[in-house]
């Protein structure tokens, strides 16, 4: 078990996120990174400071998916989007929804960063620029070069805040999937601190963040003063759960929380309205699968009404569900246990049921 868990893990960014030609051979050829704007059927534009941008409205509810570990795809030329077919989701646009709704739909990519071979390499870069491979990137031809000397926390919230300076909506949410959840609390973290500075605008503290299928290495790392990555985002989740800030937590396979790779991080899961997902459509060997299917049920659950807890007409937690009620659910002493529809993709007819934490 432990070597298909290993092999799995070494598998995260495998499969195809994106159909090849979504983006031009540049964005692989030269150090590309940041907040991408996206339209209906995965059309999309850079964010630039200062520059207007056909997918993007200021006073807009929004919402910024952050990937994780990205082993190979450079090569590859691949990018995740909102087209999850060859992750395992369905042939949709799952974007499209909350653009009906909407919103502002947008990614902050990282992805030249976090494609290194080992987990753990790609992860320090988001804490330290100074790790084991320093920040480091990709190209298309496979060649690595030296990278700038900030992290990926620092660059995204660059990103992030010159391209939404003049945001004057109420309603940011953040997804992080497997090692980008913890870009998304870094990032929430770095906006917090500069909101309380004064050197931010407050509309851009987000108001909820979505923990996806969220990956923590073991042990403690020298480039984070000799603490583990787990512990300092729970300080960090601690600390803007104080600011107001909503976080939910979705877990949908085992790879994030075996005991040979990954920390549970059972204290931080504690503070989230934290759901447990069943992906039962996968068999037993499809690992891989089950981690992807955190992000397209969670981007797919904002189409349909919020699930139920079994028995009862109390909601669940989904991309719909309320921010009232996910704060009731952040709150309480119970996570949720996929019930029903574990054998279906479709999370219409999903049911949960409540257990002790």
């Amino acid at each position: 078990m432990r070597k298909l868990i290993l092999l799995c893990l070494l598998c995260f960014s495998s499969l195809l996120h994106a159909a090849p030609g979504v983006f031009p051979d540049s964005t692989f050829n030269n150090l590309d990174y940041g907040l991408y704007w996206f339209g209906y059927g995965d059309t999309w534009q850079k964010a630039v400071p200062g520059q207007s941008n056909a997918y993007y409205g200021a006073s807009k509810p929004t919402v910024i998916y952050i990937h994780g570990w990205q082993n190979g795809t450079t090569v590859r030329k691949d990018r995740e989007t909102f087209n999850r077919e060859g992750a395992g989701g369905p042939a949709l646009d799952l974007a499209d929804a909350w653009l009906r709704a909407g919103y502002n739909v947008g990614v902050l990519y990282w992805n030249q960063f976090a494609d290194e071979g080992e987990v753990t390499d790609a992860e320090a870069k988001i804490w330290s620029a100074t790790g084991p491979r320093a920040m480091r990137w990709r190209n298309s031809s496979g060649v690595y070069a030296s990278g700038p000397s900030q992290t990926v926390g620092d660059l995204l919230f660059k990103s992030y805040k010159d391209n939404m300076a003049g945001y004057s909506g109420s309603n940011i949410r953040i997804l992080g999937h497997s090692l980008g959840n913890q870009v998304a609390i870094v990032l929430s973290k770095k906006i917090s601190d500069a909101v309380t500075a004064g050197t931010l605008n407050s509309k851009l503290l987000p108001k909820r963040v979505a923990l996806l299928d969220p990956f923590y290495s073991n042990n403690a790392k020298s480039w984070l003063g000799n603490q583990w990555t787990g512990a300092v985002s729970r300080t960090y989740v601690s600390e803007l759960k104080g600011k107001g800030i909503i976080f939910e937590a979705y877990r949908s396979s085992p790879v994030t929380s075996t005991i040979f790779i990954g920390d549970a991080n059972p204290g931080l899961m504690n503070m989230t309205a934290f759901s447990e997902l069943k992906p039962w459509y996968f068999n037993a060997t499809q690992i891989t699968e089950k981690h992807n299917a955190a992000v397209w049920h969670y981007l797919w659950s904002y189409s349909f009404n919020p699930p139920l807890i079994t028995g009862t007409s109390n909601q669940a937690a989904s991309a719909k569900t309320s921010d009232s009620r996910i704060t009731t659910l952040m709150n309480g002493t119970q996570k949720l246990v996929h019930d029903q529809g574990a054998y279906t993709k479709e999370p219409s007819d999903d049911n949960f049921k409540l257990q002790a934490r």
